[in-house]
């Protein structure tokens, strides 16, 4: 699981930071924090793209809605997929 800086101490993979502004990081720490942005930024599309969907914005405040959305879409999904 990836996150961003707010989840410091959880123990997901978080970007790597400078802990002063003159600190400058390893080239290695760089690279790792390009392809944590890459990843990151399809998933937040992801979910933003989810958030523009009618069905998703309705059902968003009725307890498990969400839930029965996702499995429906899904579902689509692979019969698109299979057909």
């Amino acid at each position: 699981m990836i996150g961003d800086g707010g989840y410091r101490g959880t123990g997901l993979t978080i970007p790597h930071y400078r802990r002063h502004k003159n600190e400058e990081l390893p080239a290695w720490k760089e690279q790792h924090n390009a392809s944590h942005r890459k990843v990151r930024a399809r998933v937040e599309h992801s979910f933003a793209r989810m958030k523009s969907w009618k069905i998703l914005r309705d059902c968003r405040l009725k307890g498990d809605g969400v839930h029965h959305a996702m499995l429906g879409i899904a579902r689509l999904y692979n019969l698109t997929l299979a057909g």
